[in-house]
């Protein structure tokens, strides 16, 4: 049974920050520097929260993966393989299922909370 000790609080986590860019592969404009900061991994490693930022860019996403996202700052536009767009911008919440493929585009630079679940294949 867990107890307090082991809740996580991400104003107090003492998370590494990882940082990288989009593969090549799927850049679409610009290079842009991501961080993450992984605040919570479950044992089983499908379940993932933490904090996500990005520098304005553009490149190709395919979630196998289902997200939860509130977007903290910042802007960014989201589209789907046939064209359609969604802006989304700070006090946004939504929940990317998996399956989606498109393209993740930050106009203003973009943080947001994250809250994933990978299903066992």
């Amino acid at each position: 049974m867990a107890s307090l000790n082991e809740w996580v609080f991400f104003g107090q986590a003492a998370s590494e920050v990882e940082e990288y860019r989009p593969a090549e592969e799927k850049r679409v404009k610009g290079a842009p520097l991501n961080r993450l900061w992984n605040h919570y991994s479950d044992p089983s490693q499908q379940f993932h929260a933490g904090v996500w930022q990005s520098e304005p860019g553009c490149w190709k996403v395919s979630y196998s993966e289902h997200e939860f996202c509130q977007i903290l700052e910042g802007e960014s536009v989201i589209r789907d393989e046939q064209g359609n767009e969604r802006t989304v911008k700070a006090g946004e919440r939504f929940v990317i299922p998996a399956g989606f493929v498109g393209e993740w585009e930050v106009i203003e630079t973009c943080k947001k909370i994250y809250v994933l679940f990978e299903p066992a294949p």
